[in-house]
């Protein structure tokens, strides 16, 4: 009866560290989901959390934003603007913020503004797919910086940050 008793104690004790155990298993303490970027012009992205599984697509744009949804290891499972989907080595990202405008129809142009006001002067109006790195967000406005430009767009009309985010 006292093996059975200190069997179902040691179950428990190793149960009741099993949660900790998994929570170490991260290799990041950082919040999941967040917002990061391609370290490099070349990224495979592949179907699973290690090199045995295929490659499914290859990312061939440095800064390009990616959101990371899942962390195993020091792999990452992240999602595009697009929506597409699957699992990078955690050194091919970096924790630098970029965001893409994106706009409901191709043809539609974001205006860049002097100030995080709708008001402001306009500078420049970015197409669909313009890539910049995010300097500032207010909640309602960032603040992008890319080749020729640098300004305020309404947040709504990027990825690459969340809905009312703010960023210093």
């Amino acid at each position: 009866m006292q093996a059975l008793a200190a069997l179902a104690a040691l179950s428990l004790l190793i149960l009741a560290g099993a949660p900790a155990r998994a929570a170490n298993d991260a290799t990041s303490s950082l919040p999941v989901p967040r917002f990061v970027s391609l370290k490099t012009d070349r990224v495979n992205v592949r179907g699973g959390p290690d090199k045995d599984h295929d490659v499914t697509f290859i990312y061939t744009r440095i800064g390009w934003p990616v959101e990371i949804t899942a962390e195993f290891e020091n792999w990452r499972r992240i999602r595009d603007s697009d929506g597409s989907e699957g699992w990078v080595y955690h050194s091919m990202l970096s924790g630098k913020r970029m965001a893409v405008v994106r706009l409901k129809a191709s043809a539609d142009l974001a205006p860049l503004h002097a100030k995080p006001d709708a008001q402001s002067t306009v500078t420049a109006r970015l197409q669909s797919g313009v890539l910049g790195t995010v300097k500032q967000c207010t909640g309602t406005w960032c603040r992008v910086a890319g080749e020729g430009f640098d300004g305020w767009v309404e947040q709504s009309r990027l990825w690459g940050v969340y809905p009312d985010e703010k960023i210093d």
